[in-house]
C-alpha cells in the first residue's frame, strides 16, 4: 500500500492506495503521528484507491479517530472504494467517522464548515451482500436424491461473487450468522428447492456431514472451504438456522479463521467503547 499526504489550510488528507491490511496499519499510524506533531489534528482518509481493507486496518482507523478527538481534531473518510465502504458499513464504523462521497463534502466535515452528506447506502446502487454467503452440499449425495428431485438435484449453481459455475451437482446458498475457529452458524430459506421448513430440517439434519464454502471478507479475498458436522438445527419462519463445527479444515484456513474472530471481537468492543 502506498500512502500520500496532501496538506490543506488546517487539515491534512491521507491518500491510500493498494490493500490496506494489518502489514501497513503501522506505517498508517506513524503517518498520523507525524502529522500531530506538527499539528495537525484534522486528518481526512481518501480510501478510493484501497481495493481491499481487513479487519485489523478498520480497527486501527477508529483507534486513529480516538487519537485525534482526543486533541480535538477529527477523522473523516472520503470517497470509500465499494469494497471498504461496503466493510465500513458493515461493521458500523461509519456509526463513528464520518464517511463523504466527495472530497469537497470530506473537508467541509472534517473543518467543521458544512455538515457532509452522508454516504449513499449501497442497496441504492444495487451491491449484493455477497461477503456473508455460506455455500454448502451434503457428502452424502442419497439425502439429496431423496428430498430433491431430478430438476432441482442437478440445477447448476454460480459463484455469487464471481458468476462463475460451481458444478452441476446441487448446492445451497446460505447467509453466515456466525463463524468460530470451532464452526459456523448460517441460516437458509431453501432458495428454489421448493422444500417446506421441516423438509429443510431434514435434509439438514443433526449429524449430517457437509461441504462448506465461506468468506472472511474483512481478512482475505476467494473462498475457503472446510468439511463441518451440522450440530444444531433450529426451524424459523421461512427457513432454518443451521450450526455446524469443522471437522476437516486447512491448518492455514482454520488460522485465518481464528484470527478474523479476534479481530471481529476487537472491532465489536472498540466499537462499544467509543
Amino acid at each position: 500500500m502506498h500512502i500520500n499526504v496532501e496538506h490543506g489550510p488546517n487539515f491534512a488528507t491521507l491518500h491510500l492506495r493498494g490493500e490496506f491490511d494489518t502489514f501497513y496499519c503501522t506505517a498508517f499510524q506513524n503517518e498520523v503521528a507525524a502529522l500531530q506533531k506538527a499539528g495537525v489534528h484534522r486528518v481526512v482518509l481518501n480510501l478510493r484507491q484501497v481495493k481491499f481493507i481487513n479487519s485489523t486496518a478498520l480497527g486501527t482507523i477508529i483507534k486513529v479517530s480516538k487519537l485525534l478527538k482526543e486533541k480535538g481534531g477529527k477523522l473523516v473518510v472520503a470517497r470509500p472504494s465499494e469494497f471498504c465502504r461496503e466493510m465500513v458499513k458493515k461493521v458500523g464504523i461509519d456509526r463513528i467517522v464520518p464517511v463523504c462521497d466527495s472530497d469537497e463534502a470530506a473537508q467541509a466535515a472534517v473543518t467543521g464548515t458544512t455538515v457532509a452528506p452522508a454516504a449513499k447506502p449501497d442497496a441504492e446502487a444495487g451491491l449484493p451482500d455477497d461477503e456473508s454467503s455460506v455455500i454448502f452440499s451434503p457428502t452424502d449425495t442419497n439425502r439429496i436424491e431423496h428430498f430433491l428431485s431430478q430438476t432441482r438435484r442437478f440445477k447448476e449453481i454460480v459463484n455469487p461473487v464471481h458468476g462463475h459455475k460451481f458444478g452441476s451437482n446441487w448446492r445451497g446458498i446460505g447467509r453466515m450468522a456466525r463463524l468460530d475457529e470451532s464452526g459456523l452458524h448460517f441460516s437458509w430459506n431453501g432458495g428454489d428447492t421448493g422444500l417446506e421448513v421441516f423438509a429443510m430440517g431434514q435434509l439438514l439434519s443433526i449429524g449430517t456431514e457437509l461441504k462448506v464454502k465461506f468468506r472472511l471478507p474483512l481478512f482475505q479475498s476467494g473462498f475457503c472451504e472446510a468439511t463441518a458436522v451440522v450440530a444444531s438445527v433450529e426451524e424459523r419462519e421461512g427457513g432454518v438456522k443451521i450450526g455446524a463445527n469443522f471437522t476437516k479444515i486447512e491448518e492455514r484456513t482454520l488460522a485465518a479463521v481464528k484470527q478474523y474472530s479476534a479481530d471481529m471481537k476487537y472491532l465489536k468492543d472498540e466499537l462499544r467503547n467509543v
